[in-house]
């Protein structure tokens, strides 16, 4: 596990280094590029555990302070069970894979200007320079990328009510089927129709 993350580590690195562009266009070759905290990177390295975050809940699941509060408590909650967190989330256009004490500061602050971004999304956020605070599928898709196993989240998305005719169906449920991470969820979304994202699931 320890040499799959290494590589998966050294790969981006190498797909991404700045190092020699010239100064004039480091601003445009560094947008698109998977920044990854030394904390995340170091741990994968040697093959010690990492637990993802998302970051959807910080924007948009409550207020400041309250979020940045929230988000903090649960990183320590991680770090307290011998994991290190890495709360995921795409600043200007960057995609940051465990954030500083001034990133989560800087994202909570954001709030609801931060955009929502599931797997669908990411292209458009990284492309437009954008913020966005990642869903649970753009979370594992992130989380995939650099070996990280475990996805620690509130609530997963599901079939909304009325989906049958709708169709609206989160694409959490879709990630879920086609990405290796394992998710740890206490359940899905109260607001949802639960026997048919139950029904979903089973598919």
């Amino acid at each position: 596990m320890a040499s799959s993350a290494l590589s998966r580590l050294i790969n981006l690195n190498r797909h991404f280094n700045l190092t020699g562009s010239s100064q004039g266009d480091k601003d445009i070759a560094g947008i698109g590029m998977v920044k990854v905290s030394p904390d995340v990177s170091k741990a994968l390295s040697r093959g010690n555990p990492v637990v993802a975050l998302e970051s959807t809940i910080i924007s948009h699941g409550m207020p400041y302070p309250q979020n940045l509060e929230t988000a903090r408590e649960v990183e320590e909650i991680v770090r307290e069970n011998g994991a290190i967190p890495a709360t995921v989330a795409i600043l200007d256009g960057v995609p940051c894979i465990g954030l500083t004490s001034d990133e989560l500061e800087k994202l909570a602050n954001l709030g609801n200007k931060a955009q929502k971004t599931a797997r669908r999304d990411i292209a458009y956020v990284v492309a437009t320079r954008g913020n966005g605070a990642t869903t649970v599928s753009a979370t594992m898709v992130f989380a995939n990328m650099v070996g990280i196993h475990v996805f620690v989240t509130g609530g997963i998305g599901g079939v909304h009510r009325h989906g049958e005719h709708t169709m609206d169906v989160s694409s959490d449920l879709t990630e879920l089927g086609r990405t290796p991470v394992a998710v740890i969820s206490a359940g899905v979304k109260s607001i949802l129709d639960i026997p048919r994202t139950l029904e979903y699931l089973d598919e």
